[in-house]
C-alpha cells in the first residue's frame, strides 16, 4: 500500500512539476510603468524564463551568469523583464546610436528577443537593448539558405534601463500593433540572448551551436500566448513631413532650393496584413553609402534603406540568389523622383503571405515616366518546403496611360529547411518578357548547404540567358562592356560555386578558440558553348584567439580568366586586352574588431599577378570607441596597379567616420570618405533628433570635392517629419 502510495505522489508531482513549467506568457489586466526597475507586483506574478545555455565562445553547458526573463502581455502591449546577474556593477557599451547593430548590440552589454509570431520558421522581429537604453529593431528573414536580418526597419516600442548593485535591469515594452501576427496562432517562437561585452561572451535561452545564427528561427522555443488579443488597437499610422533642400553645383553655377512635403501612411486591414503608401516621398535623410573600390568588371550593390521599402522585404526582396535578383528596390527612384507608392503585404492566411507593390516615378529632362509593380505570393507547404511565386514589372508611363515599353520577370522558387537543422536548399526558375524580345529569356538556379559545428559545404549552380533582362532587379554578369569598342554586350552564362571548411576545436586549449584549417572557395563561369570563361580558387586557413576573439588568416587565390572583351580599369585609354590571363596571389591579414577593448584594429596586406600585370597593396581599419560619448573609426585601403605597358595606377580609398551621442535621441554622425577610383571626395554630415518616437528632424550637409580637392557641389537638407498614431 504505502508502494502505491509514494508512485502516486510521485506522478501527481510530476504532474504538478509539468503543469507549473507550462511556458506561457500570461494575460495581467495591468500596464507595467517602464522605468528600469521591476518593482511592480505583476512581475512577480510573469512567466520567468532562465537557465540560459552558453553560445559563444563557448557553445556547450549553462552560462556562469544568471540572466531572469520575465513576461506577460494586457491585451494592448508585450512587457519583457530582465535582470541579468552580473559580477560587477560596471557595464561596457560602444554607441547610443539607434539601429546600429554592430556597436549596440555586438560591442556592448545587450539583452535580444526573437520573435517568430507565426511559428512558421520564415520570418520575425528582433529587438535589442544595450545597457545604455539604446534600442535596434530588425527584421528577421530566410534568404535561401541562411537567415539574415534588416536593421533599416524602424517601430515604435519602449524601454528603460537600470543597475543596482551588479543586476543590469532591462524593461521593454512592444506594443501588438508593431508585430504582425495570427490571431487564431496563439503559439509563438521565441528566443532570448544577452550578450556580456565585458567578457565577450553570449548566452542563448535555447541550446543552439554557435556556428549558428542567434536570431536563427529554427531555434526559437514555443510559447503560448494566453488571451492574444483579437482586434489590433491601432489601424491608422500617419506621417507627415516637410523637406527643405539648397543643392549648388559649383561647376556650372547651378543652384536650386527646393520644399517638399510628403505624407506616409500606414493602414492596418487586420492583424497581418497592412497597407502602407509614401507620396510625393523625400529621402533626403537617409546614411549615405559606404564607398568602395571596384576592382571587377561587374557593378556592385548597396543595401535598401528606404522605410518605405522595409516592411516585409524578405517577400520582395529574396526572389533570387546571389548575383541574380529579379527585383533590387534601389532602382525605383534612383534616376528620376518618386511621386508615390502603394504597398500591401502580410499574411492572408498561417500559411500564406502576399506582397503587391506599385511606385511611380515622374518623367525628368531624358528619362521617362515609369511605373513599378511587384505581385508576391509565398505559402508554406509542409514543415520542410516553401514556395513563392512572384511577377515584377516596369512599363513606361505617360499621365495615366501605360505605352508599349516594358519589361516583365515572373518566376517560381522553392525553398527547403531540414527537420534536423543541418540542411537547407532552394531552387529558383525566371522568365523575363520585355518589349520585343521573346527568346533566350529564362534563369535557373539550384543550391544546397549544410551547416554544422565542424563542417560547412555549400554547392550552387545556375544558368542566366542573355535576354533574362530584369529592368528592376540586379543581374550584373549579364552586362559585359567592351572597353575597346565602346559597347556593352549581354552574354548568357553558367555559373557553379562550392564551398568547403572544416573547423576544428581545441578543447584544452588556453590561447586558441578554434582553428579553420580546411578552407575551399570555386567559382566557375561557362559561356553558353560550355566554353570556360572565368574561375577563382581560394584556399585558406583561419585562427581565432580567445584573447579578444582575434583572428590571423591566410588566404591563395588562383584566378584564370579567359577575357572576350577589352577593360580599361586603369581608365587611361589603354584597356587590357582580350586573352587568356592565369594570376595567383596571396592575402595574410590580422583583426581584433570583436575586441572588448577601446581601441580595435585590423589590417591585411596582399600582393600577386593581376590580367597580365600585378597587384599589391593593403586594407587598414583603426577605432576608438570613447564610451559612452562618441566613436572615431578610419579606414584606408591602397591598391597599386601595375599593367607595365599598358600603365600602372594607384588607387586610394580613405574613410572616416565619426560619431557624437548626446543622448539615445540625439546623435551626430560625420563620413568623410576620398575615393581616387572615383575622382571623389566626399563630406557627409547629419544631425539627427528623435524628439518622440520615431519623430525626426534632420539636418544634413553634404560636399563633394574632386581629386585634387576641388569643389564641384554641395547642399543641405532639413528634414522634419511627426507620427501620428490613430
Amino acid at each position: 500500500m504505502k508502494t502505491k502510495l509514494f508512485t502516486f505522489l510521485t506522478i501527481v508531482g510530476i504532474c504538478i512539476y509539468g503543469y507549473s513549467q507550462n511556458k506561457t506568457i500570461h494575460f495581467i489586466n495591468k500596464s507595467a510603468k517602464i522605468d528600469g526597475k521591476l518593482n511592480e507586483l505583476m512581475w512577480q506574478k510573469a512567466q520567468v524564463f532562465s537557465n540560459f545555455n552558453n553560445y559563444y565562445p563557448n557553445d556547450t553547458g549553462k552560462s556562469e551568469n544568471k540572466t531572469e526573463v520575465r513576461m506577460y502581455h494586457d491585451g494592448t502591449n508585450l512587457y519583457i523583464g530582465v535582470v541579468y546577474h552580473d559580477t560587477t556593477s560596471k557595464s561596457k557599451i560602444s554607441t547610443l546610436k539607434r539601429d546600429n547593430h554592430g556597436d549596440a548590440v555586438v560591442s556592448s552589454d545587450a539583452f535580444g528577443i526573437v520573435l517568430d509570431p507565426f511559428n512558421k520558421e520564415n520570418n520575425g522581429y528582433y529587438f535589442t537593448l544595450n545597457t545604455g537604453n539604446t534600442q535596434v529593431d530588425a527584421l528577421v528573414d530566410f534568404n535561401g539558405t541562411d537567415y539574415s536580418f534588416n536593421e533599416s526597419w524602424n517601430s515604435v516600442w519602449y524601454s528603460k534601463t537600470g543597475i543596482k548593485g551588479t543586476k543590469k535591469i532591462y524593461e521593454i515594452e512592444i506594443p501588438f500593433k508593431a508585430l504582425n501576427f495570427d490571431i487564431n496562432n496563439n503559439t509563438w517562437g521565441v528566443q532570448f540572448f544577452y550578450r556580456d561585452f565585458k567578457t565577450n561572451k553570449w548566452m542563448t535561452y535555447t541550446d543552439m551551436s554557435r556556428n549558428f545564427f542567434q536570431f536563427d528561427l529554427r531555434f526559437t522555443e514555443d510559447i503560448i500566448i494566453q488571451n492574444l488579443p483579437q482586434t489590433n488597437t491601432s489601424k491608422f499610422v500617419l506621417v507627415p513631413s516637410v523637406t527643405y533642400n539648397f543643392e549648388k553645383d559649383v561647376t556650372k553655377s547651378i543652384q536650386e532650393s527646393t520644399f517638399k512635403p510628403s505624407i506616409d501612411a500606414q493602414y492596418n486591414i487586420t492583424s497581418s496584413l497592412r497597407l502602407e503608401t509614401s507620396i510625393n516621398p523625400d529621402f533626403s535623410q537617409v546614411d549615405v553609402d559606404q564607398q568602395v573600390v571596384n576592382l571587377t568588371r561587374f557593378a556592385i550593390n548597396f543595401p535598401e534603406r528606404r522605410n518605405f521599402f522595409l516592411e516585409n522585404s524578405d517577400l520582395f526582396n529574396n526572389l533570387g540568389t546571389s548575383g541574380v535578383n529579379p527585383f533590387y528596390s534601389r532602382i525605383i527612384g534612383a534616376t528620376t523622383d518618386m511621386q508615390f507608392g502603394l504597398k500591401l503585404s502580410g499574411n492572408i492566411s498561417p500559411n500564406t503571405r502576399v506582397g503587391i507593390l506599385s511606385a511611380q516615378t515622374k518623367k525628368t529632362g531624358g528619362n521617362q515616366a515609369q511605373n513599378y509593380a511587384v505581385l508576391v505570393g509565398r505559402h508554406k507547404l509542409s514543415r520542410d518546403f516553401t514556395t513563392t511565386a512572384y511577377w515584377v514589372n516596369r512599363q513606361q508611363t505617360n499621365g495615366v496611360k501605360f505605352k508599349n515599353d516594358y519589361n516583365r520577370v515572373f518566376g517560381l522558387n522553392l525553398n527547403y529547411k531540414s527537420n534536423n537543422k543541418l540542411w537547407s536548399a532552394q531552387t529558383n526558375y525566371g522568365k523575363s518578357l520585355s518589349s520585343k524580345i521573346e527568346s533566350d529569356n529564362s534563369f535557373f538556379n539550384v543550391e544546397g548547404q549544410y551547416n554544422s559545428r565542424k563542417t560547412y559545404a555549400k554547392g550552387a549552380f545556375k544558368t542566366v540567358d542573355k535576354n533574362f533582362i530584369t529592368d528592376v532587379g540586379f543581374t550584373p554578369r549579364l552586362y559585359n562592356y567592351d572597353a575597346i569598342n565602346n559597347q556593352v554586350i549581354r552574354k548568357s552564362y553558367l555559373d557553379s560555386y562550392f564551398v568547403f571548411q572544416k573547423t576544428y576545436y581545441p578543447t584544452k586549449s588556453k590561447t586558441i578558440d578554434r582553428f579553420r584549417y580546411l578552407s575551399v572557395v570555386n567559382d566557375a563561369f561557362w559561356n553558353r558553348e560550355g566554353k570556360l570563361t572565368e574561375m577563382s580558387t581560394v584556399i585558406g586557413n583561419s585562427i581565432w584567439f580567445k584573447k579578444n576573439l582575434s583572428s590571423l588568416y591566410f588566404n591563395l587565390t588562383h584566378n584564370y580568366f579567359n577575357f572576350q572583351y577589352g577593360f580599361d580599369i586603369l581608365n587611361n585609354g589603354k584597356p587590357i586586352q582580350p586573352d587568356v590571363y592565369n594570376t595567383f596571389d596571396i592575402k595574410i591579414g590580422y583583426n581584433n574588431r570583436s575586441s572588448n577593448k577601446n581601441l580595435y584594429y585590423g589590417t591585411e596586406v596582399f600582393y600577386g599577378g593581376y590580367f597580365n600585370g600585378e597587384r599589391r597593396g593593403f586594407n587598414s581599419e583603426i577605432g576608438y570607441r570613447l564610451l559612452p560619448f562618441a566613436q572615431l573609426n578610419i579606414n584606408y585601403s591602397l591598391n597599386n596597379i601595375n599593367l607595365y605597358n599598358l600603365g600602372k595606377e594607384t588607387f586610394h580609398l580613405a574613410q572616416f567616420t565619426g560619431e557624437v551621442f548626446f543622448s539615445n535621441r540625439l546623435n551626430w554622425t560625420t563620413y568623410v570618405q576620398y575615393n581616387t577610383q572615383r575622382n571623389n571626395f566626399n563630406i557627409n554630415s547629419r544631425l539627427q533628433w528623435e524628439y518622440k518616437p520615431l519623430s525626426y528632424i534632420y539636418f544634413v550637409v553634404t560636399d563633394n570635392f574632386n581629386e585634387q580637392v576641388t569643389r564641384t557641389n554641395w547642399g543641405i537638407a532639413f528634414k522634419v517629419n511627426y507620427r501620428f498614431d490613430f
